[in-house]
């Protein structure tokens, strides 16, 4: 079964929007788990205008499930993840005023310091993930820089779903399977919903992890959290 890690950035959010603690965003980690998540993501940008560094290290004693660290591999990254060493980190491309992530790594113009960054995390035994668009000379460039993982950006679906959700599907079929003949496992994530996931997953074969936040957060502030995550888990169960 694909397994669902639950991004909190949104509950950092939250929680900056008016100081102090509330959401105690270790509290809503712990119950995301509690629900049936099966891990945590976060990612942490230079401003920490949502996670903050801090929360990185904090959230490491209490996430019992799989840890995600995803961001763009600047030094002050990379030596914080070092010292936490999660379960995995994802490589994410996005500059520093980004409002969300939104490209994916050309693997090609960029093998050589993905290969780096790489290699000092798989040598501190932390699985790594590089975001890349569903094209497949970047699903072979990814295979190029040692990754084990691709993280499949699905913004473009999301966005299409509605008006031609055959056609939408189709390049990040041709990845995935890409992906999987050359050795590398799947994760996805970016805009899946309670409204895309379920035909997202039924099609990508090999499809090992989703990571969803912002849709997922919305969701459950109308239908509840603990609500929501049995929905999720449900809908990926027929993947």
């Amino acid at each position: 079964m694909t397994k669902l890690s639950v991004n909190i950035n949104k509950i950092a959010t939250l929680r900056n929007a008016r100081g102090g603690n509330m959401p105690d965003l270790l509290k809503v980690a712990t119950d995301i788990e509690r629900f049936g998540g099966q891990g945590i993501t976060i990612h942490p940008r230079p401003d920490e205008r949502h996670i903050r560094y801090q929360d990185a290290f904090d959230l490491m004693k209490v996430v019992k499930t799989e840890y995600n660290i995803e961001g763009n591999p600047i030094p002050k990254f990379i030596d914080m993840v070092l010292q936490i060493q999660p379960t995995q980190v994802t490589l994410v491309p996005d500059a520093e005023d980004a409002i969300t992530s939104n490209a994916g790594w050309d693997t090609v113009k960029h093998r050589h310091f993905l290969q780096e960054v790489i290699q000092e995390f798989k040598r501190n035994n932390i699985r790594c993930s590089i975001f890349v668009d569903p094209d497949v000379k970047m699903i072979e460039g990814a295979k190029a820089t040692g990754t084990d993982r691709i993280e499949l950006y699905t913004e473009s679906f999301a966005s299409g779903f509605a008006q031609d959700h055959i056609k939408c599907i189709e390049p990040y079929v041709a990845a995935a399977e890409t992906a999987h003949k050359l050795g590398l496992g799947i994760n996805a994530g970016h805009d899946l919903s309670l409204q895309n996931i379920a035909f997202f997953a039924q099609h990508i074969p090999n499809l090992l992890e989703v990571s969803i936040g912002h849709a997922l957060i919305c969701e459950s502030i109308y239908l509840g959290l603990e609500n929501v995550i049995q929905m999720y888990l449900q809908k990926l169960q027929v993947s």
